[in-house]
């Protein structure tokens, strides 16, 4: 039987996860407009080979192409009724591309709906976490991975939706700005401490934060978590720094080996699950390995 990941964690393992797939999907010709989750159907090859690429790299955990894969974000391309075959899908393929040892974290990201606009009710947002959850669980994803949140109710009902309608461990992750002041918050105002009180309060099994901040700005976010909660497992996907627009498309500047030369500090931190978001590649990865196993 495969180890939870919860217990590797705990166990002192520091475990190296995966990086960036909406921007490897785009190199790969996803175009701006379509639906990413669409690909799970059109092109599996090419989401496959995005997830054996990171496997090969050294990731021990590869997410889902299912970050927008629930009933709202979906809606927008008149594709509601795909929810179940889209996650489904994907954890099919991420399981085909990185085989039955390593992780399949099942990708669940915000739906776009703010509860404080009495857009929906809660009911209705629980319902649709549930919805993606389960199917994820059901097509064999090994664990939950709710990330790039930034209100705290959306965030904690997630959290309740797949932890009561799934066996699998829950992690879930903010997206923080550095402050005038700064500190660091999200975008709905909520600092890292105020997020590990509520996130574990709400049952998550492993917390952290993704997107938005280089590995450097991760540094501070997650001593702030260590600081609130000192053992609660922490996950960690930066972005290849701050990006850069031009002609249409987002660039990132960081090399492998500046992302990686931040990894013995994030590990000093209290990090224990460390990979990459926007802009990371299979070499960001490598080299975030290689630092890890030399740390």
């Amino acid at each position: 039987m495969k180890t939870k990941l919860t217990e590797r964690l705990k166990n002192g393992e520091i475990i190296i996860s995966d990086g960036a797939l909406g921007t490897m999907l785009q190199a790969a010709g996803l175009e701006p407009g379509v639906c990413p989750e669409t690909w799970n159907i059109d092109f599996p090859d090419r989401v496959e080979a995005i997830a054996r690429a990171y496997a090969e790299a050294g990731s021990e955990a590869v997410e889902t192409n299912t970050f927008g894969a629930n009933r709202f974000k979906l809606s927008h391309y008149g594709l509601r009724d795909k929810v179940v075959d889209f996650n489904r899908k994907a954890v099919e393929i991420t399981r085909r591309a990185i085989g039955p040892d390593r992780i399949v974290l099942g990708s669940v990201g915000p739906t776009g709906i703010l509860l404080m606009m009495d857009e929906i009710s809660e009911e209705e947002l629980y319902e649709a976490f549930k919805e993606q959850c389960v199917a994820l669980a059901e097509a064999g994803a090994d664990a939950i991975c709710i990330e790039t949140m930034t209100a705290l109710d959306e965030a904690t009902l997630a959290i309740k939706a797949a932890k009561e309608h799934t066996n699998l461990e829950v992690i879930c992750t903010m997206t923080f700005d550095k402050t005038m002041q700064g500190d660091f918050r999200t975008m709905m105002g909520v600092s890292p401490e105020e997020m590990t009180l509520a996130f574990k309060a709400a049952g998550a099994d492993i917390i952290g934060t993704n997107c938005g901040n280089g590995m450097e700005n991760m540094i501070p976010i997650v001593e702030e978590i260590r600081r609130t909660d000192p053992s609660v497992p922490i996950l960690v996907h930066a972005n290849a720094g701050k990006p850069h627009y031009h002609d249409g498309k987002n660039f990132f500047d960081e090399t492998p080996e500046i992302t990686a030369s931040y990894v013995p500090s994030l590990i000093r931190a209290g990090a224990t699950c460390i990979g990459g978001c926007c802009g990371t590649t299979p070499e960001h990865i490598r080299r975030i390995r290689d630092v890890t196993r030399e740390s």
